[in-house]
């Protein structure tokens, strides 16, 4: 039993000092219509490069094009988001600064396009900035 504690306080330590390595978890009220958007990020950290995956309603979606770079860091993911039978896949960047173990992302939607018949780009701009921390 002695060396499972040992082990489980290893591998936290290990976690925390691996960098963003981690589950991110933040939520912001700009959504649409004023309600609560949660967000949630499970973050790996290989030197200044970020991967993992974002947690999205319907599932999960990779993190793409992610770079950490001293106190700031920068991702994109593709989501899909479904309007009646419409299915659209919105590229969205994120950008933002670690400070005091958080961070403070600034989100932007790059383009959306209709996943079904791989249709022009649309224009709807749409910013958000959230704070997401570590979950212990």
């Amino acid at each position: 039993m002695r060396k499972w504690i040992a082990v489980l306080l290893l591998s936290t330590a290990a976690l925390h000092a691996a960098g963003l390595a981690g589950i991110w978890l933040g939520s912001s009220t700009a959504g649409r219509r004023g309600q609560v958007t949660d967000f949630a990020f499970h973050f790996s950290q290989n030197g200044s490069t970020l991967t993992g995956k974002a947690y999205l309603d319907y599932g999960t979606t990779p993190i793409l094009n992610g770079v950490v770079d001293g106190d700031k860091i920068s991702f994109e993911i593709v989501a899909r988001d479904q309007n009646g039978n419409e299915i659209n896949e919105s590229v969205f960047k994120f950008t933002g600064v670690i400070k005091d173990g958080e961070i403070e992302l600034k989100r932007e939607r790059q383009n959306i396009r209709n996943a079904v018949n791989a249709g022009a780009g649309l224009s709807r701009p749409s910013e958000l900035t959230l704070k997401i921390k570590r979950l212990p």
